[in-house]
């Protein structure tokens, strides 16, 4: 793993050793987290497939720039850095976004084009509406932490387990994510509620994969279904996973999947 120059973005990058394809690939973490995320399994395991793989932390996240203002960024910001990687790269490259960053990678192809795009949990076109109200009768207390953690204030390791996790992890584990968790911008949260929700009709000739998991409690089932509904293709829901599907101990389903889609994509 290497940190390639970006400027004043976090780019974390994995290269192959062989069978390179011509098609980088760009993750985009979502909430509260930042590029570390994809750095667990995904950018390694799809480098030794032969995919260049990068993740960028977006602005206010991870060391990138602005962390000690993040409340400062709107989602049309996180659309302008995903811009700023992908145009650095060596070929127009794959994005894949979980949750919050599903939703800047479809807001992105609105404007943009990209080779493929894998939405993985995300936030539907629709917003994040219905989610809240999901979560304010069904986890109050969950709900109550995240918008503790949005605002930078103390939240339980509890939270972060019953957020992402379906499958059992290791108490190092969970505390090492926990520290490395951190507060999201209340702009961005607003534009993916009310204020800058996502258009499919703007978005065409993009093929999207749409995935999420059967235990998510931020990302329903549902929700992903109607995020596939609106680009016209099937959702592909991973069984006895929750929402960090990148984290999960059964991570390579997902990833397998992702990689098989692809390979699908180049016959």
């Amino acid at each position: 793993m290497n940190r390639p120059r970006f400027g004043t973005l976090e780019v974390l990058a994995h290269a192959p050793q062989d069978n390179l394809q011509p098609t980088p690939l760009l993750f985009v973490h979502g909430a509260y987290a930042g590029a570390w995320c994809w750095d667990e399994h995904f950018l390694p395991f799809f480098a030794e497939h032969g995919y260049a793989s990068y993740a960028v932390s977006l602005s206010g996240h991870g060391a990138s720039r602005g962390r000690e203002h993040v409340d400062s960024f709107c989602i049309n910001d996180y659309i302008a850095d995903v811009a700023e990687i992908a145009a650095t790269l060596p070929a127009p490259p794959v994005l894949i976004g979980h949750s919050m960053g599903g939703f800047v990678v479809q807001k992105y192809l609105e404007k943009h084009s990209a080779p493929a795009a894998v939405l993985m949990c995300s936030v539907p076109p629709q917003g994040l509406m219905s989610s809240a109200f999901s979560l304010m009768f069904n986890k109050p207390n969950l709900l109550g932490d995240l918008n503790n953690l949005m605002g930078g204030g103390q939240v339980s390791i509890n939270s972060l387990r019953e957020a992402l996790f379906a499958q059992p992890i290791s108490d190092q584990d969970l505390q090492r994510f926990f520290r490395m968790s951190q507060p999201e911008s209340h702009r961005a949260i607003w534009d993916m509620t009310l204020f800058n929700l996502a258009n499919p009709g703007l978005i065409s000739g993009t093929p999207m994969l749409v995935m999420g998991a059967e235990h998510d409690h931020l990302i329903s089932p549902s929700q992903v279904e109607t995020t596939a509904r609106a680009y016209s293709v099937d959702a592909e829901i991973f069984q006895e996973l929750g929402h960090g599907l990148m984290l999960e101990r059964d991570w390579i389903k997902p990833a397998q999947h992702i990689l098989d889609w692809l390979k699908g994509l180049e016959s």
